[in-house]
C-alpha cells in the first residue's frame, strides 16, 4: 500500500476526488465532536459498509452529504469496493483485513484533518 500522502497527492489531481470540501456545518460537527469521536465513526461505518467479501449495494452505500466521514470517503475514494480496488488495489469479493481497514480509517482522518486546518491558513 502506497503511502497516505502519496495517495492524497494522487487524488488532488482527480477533478471529482478534489472537488469535495468540508462545510461549515461538517466542520463545526467535527470541532463538537472531536476527533476521536469522528475517528470511532469512521470506523463503525467502515466495518459496517466496506468490510464484508460481498456488498450488493457496492458504490450506492455511502451518502454524499450529512457527515464528515461520508464526505472524506468520496474525497478519498475509499466510498466503495470498486473505488478501492480502483485506487487503493485492495481486492474485491473478499473481507477486509484489520489491515486494511486501519489503513482507510487513516486515510479519512487524514483529509479530514487536512480540510480542518485550512481555515487556520
Amino acid at each position: 500500500m502506497e503511502t497516505i500522502d502519496k495517495m492524497l497527492e494522487k487524488l488532488s489531481y482527480s477533478k471529482f476526488r478534489s472537488s469535495f470540501k468540508l462545510s461549515k456545518k461538517l466542520k463545526e460537527y467535527v470541532i463538537e465532536r472531536k476527533m476521536d469521536t469522528i475517528e470511532r465513526h469512521a470506523y463503525d461505518l467502515i466495518r459496517k459498509n466496506l468490510s464484508f467479501e460481498f456488498i450488493p449495494n457496492d458504490g450506492r452505500q455511502t451518502p454524499m452529504k450529512g457527515h464528515p466521514v461520508f464526505l472524506a470517503q468520496h474525497a478519498t475514494a475509499t466510498c466503495c469496493r470498486s473505488c478501492l480496488n480502483k485506487w487503493y488495489k485492495i481486492p474485491q469479493n473478499r473481507k477486509l483485513t484489520d489491515e486494511e481497514i486501519d489503513y482507510i480509517v487513516s486515510i479519512i482522518l487524514k483529509w479530514i484533518k487536512m480540510q480542518m486546518n485550512l481555515d487556520l491558513k
